[in-house]
């Protein structure tokens, strides 16, 4: 029978004295004023684990996140001078100096390495553990290294401090680092899968353990790796690790750059260079500024944009492309009802109004209309980056859902941030789950739940492309996530019909004659895609006849060219899916000032939008027949 734990609160330092310490301090640390658990400098994800943990809610936490990132171990310096570069370090050597740095035991896992103490920079400390463990497990070298010996050998240990004596029990705290290997998602059908997941949530629902001093914390780098009864367990505290904030990234940048042998000159250089570096880690910012130092060159300089760009695209695994708006919707032609909404978006935006800018947009409309031309012009007028989400499905289990947990975790830390999601029909998945174990449910409740999270209101703009948007789940479609639905069409007036020639004889660099295009039939539904085709046909018909006559070439293209180009063309002969993409955009949109004249008085018309319907109807099933 297990002896009645001791009645005492979790003792945090190294006498009787400290057994009734108000917060959870390393090794030298001075506590916060306040309600502050840990001293201000510490990490805000380390003061939720302290307060869950002395509050008795959890004795097992699973960090994840950006948890292969260096964090701060030390107190910032008061002297003006720069910290020193070890005042950083992993998220398990903080562990062991700062949260559990008067612990008596700081144990250590994970696959690679096995069994050890941590015990930080304390040389005495180490061998006090040290010999602790050995007389519990043996020699160093006969400590087991196999995930299901060491998880054994663990829970051991756990249950003889339990069985001691309360004056003999040790503060003991386990750090399980790369836990996705030890109770991974999708394994607890096999016998040794199920043992440690098994131990891991006895010790997470074990009362005896809450009350004695006793922590463990498992480190990961995804939650969706990790085994969902784990993760959704009541007993277990997940904690997100985020990037690193603006005051962060400054305080490591300068002692980098010091360190690196950078002039103190460049300081305020490194302090821009700190501030627009949203999006990487601590060590993607070491690596940007040693390469700094080594090349003589500014940090800020324009080097940085291209080399954070790389190195963000990189840290995302590939999942996002990052795209520097080189335009602004000064530069679209046509389409100036929508033109006109996003431009008084982008003002807002620019001028900090987020209360007022959406959650997100649903561009729809025919194929070739400039959705994705018009999204990246927006996000040229508002100034802030356009990153387009690529595929991050894989045919691993849980690996997509980690792809995208990955992905939305560094576009949090750049905002404002444009996010482009072309085709998003069929790249977001919805909510049924048939056929892949449930990840398109999973990836679809990701996105609809970051997308309605309105904190990040005007930060992260959503523009979701899309020639079917009847397809897109409801969920994504509502007020709240992308709000302003705007449909665009093929020119439907002689005047936009000049404007997307003239820009797309602009695009191909070329000119056109005075006069040109002159009228052109509306009825064949010329998209921009076909416009540019035309003016490109134009322009080598010209090219050629000069050629074969011996002449100079051409200058501009001439109205015998044009008018020879398009009477040659042929549009596409999928003309029911063009009407059936026009009529769903019509239907989707959510204001009447988008639309054209002709599509403004079909919706207005008594029964307007049920004839609509109908004919959509009516079209998908030929088409599907």
């Amino acid at each position: 029978m297990q002896p009645e734990p001791s009645p005492a609160p979790p003792s945090v330092g190294n006498g009787a004295a400290e057994a009734s310490a108000p917060a959870v301090l390393g090794a030298g640390a001075a506590p916060a004023t306040g309600s502050k658990a840990l001293p201000v400098w510490c990490p805000a994800w380390a003061e939720r684990l302290g307060d869950a943990y002395l509050s008795g809610t959890s004795c097992v936490f699973l960090l994840h996140g950006n948890v292969r990132d260096v964090v701060p171990v030390a107190a910032p310096l008061t002297t003006g001078r720069p910290d020193p570069v070890d005042a950083w370090g992993t998220v398990p050597e903080f562990l062991s100096r700062e949260l559990f740095g008067r612990w008596d035991i700081v144990l250590s896992y994970d696959v690679g390495k096995g069994l050890r103490p941590l015990a930080g920079p304390d040389p005495a400390r180490l061998r006090t553990m040290a010999e602790w463990l050995t007389g519990r497990l043996g020699n160093a070298a006969q400590w087991p290294r196999e995930p299901d010996a060491a998880i054994a050998a663990i829970d051991a240990i756990l249950e003889r401090n339990l069985m001691d004596p309360p004056e003999q029990r040790k503060r003991i705290a386990v750090v399980l680092d790369y836990a996705q290997y030890l109770v991974p998602a999708g394994e607890a059908g096999s016998r040794s899968g199920a043992a440690r997941l098994v131990r891991v949530l006895g010790w997470a629902t074990n009362p005896l353990l809450r009350r004695v001093n006793v922590a463990i914390v498992l480190v990961a780098d995804t939650l969706s790796e990790i085994h969902p009864r784990l993760v959704t367990s009541a007993a277990v505290t997940a904690i997100d690790v985020p990037m690193p904030s603006a005051a962060e990234r400054e305080r490591f940048a300068l002692a980098t750059a010091a360190a690196a042998g950078m002039p103190a000159a460049q300081d305020d250089a490194v302090r821009r260079m700190a501030a627009v570096s949203g999006g990487l880690t601590l060590e993607s910012l070491r690596g940007v500024i040693k390469l700094a130092a080594r090349d003589g060159s500014a940090p800020d300089g324009g080097e940085f944009a291209a080399r954070k760009k790389d190195l963000i695209e990189r840290s995302c695994h590939g999942l996002v492309e990052f795209i520097e708006p080189r335009l602004t919707l000064d530069a679209v032609a046509g389409h100036e009802a929508a033109k006109s909404r996003l431009e008084s978006d982008a003002r807002a935006i620019r001028r900090g109004q987020f209360e007022s800018a959406p959650m997100g947009y649903l561009i729809c409309g025919p194929v070739g209309t400039g959705k994705s031309f018009i999204s990246e012009c927006y996000a040229g007028s508002v100034g802030i980056p356009c990153a387009v989400l690529k595929n991050f499905r894989s045919k691993y289990v849980g690996e997509t859902e980690g792809n995208l947990e990955h992905a939305l975790g560094v576009l949090r830390s750049l905002g404002p941030v444009v996010i482009v999601v072309d085709e998003a029909d069929a790249a977001l998945g919805n909510r049924e789950s048939t056929g892949d174990s449930g990840t398109s449910g999973r990836v679809f409740s990701m996105i609809a739940r970051q997308m309605g999270d309105t904190r990040y209101r005007g930060k992260i703009v959503w523009m979701l492309l899309t020639s079917r948007p009847d397809r897109l789940p409801i969920d994504l479609k509502r007020q709240g996530r992308a709000e302003v639905h705007i449909p665009l069409f093929y020119p439907h007036d002689q005047a936009e019909m000049e404007a997307m020639f003239t820009v797309m004889a602009r695009k191909a660099k070329v000119k056109l004659a005075p006069g040109l295009p002159g009228p052109v039939d509306l009825e064949l539904g010329l998209s921009g895609a076909d416009i540019e085709s035309v003016v490109l046909a134009a322009r080598r018909r010209g090219l050629e006849r000069a050629a074969d006559a011996g002449q100079p070439l051409p200058e501009e293209i001439s109205a015998a060219d044009l008018e020879a180009a398009l009477d040659d063309f042929m549009p596409s002969a999928q003309g029911l899916e063009k009407e059936l993409q026009e009529i769903v955009a019509v239907l989707e949109c959510t204001e009447k000032r988008f639309l054209p004249e002709r599509w403004r008085k079909e919706v207005d018309a008594p029964g307007g939008r049920s004839r609509l319907q109908e004919r959509a109807a009516a079209i998908r099933e030929v088409i599907s027949s």
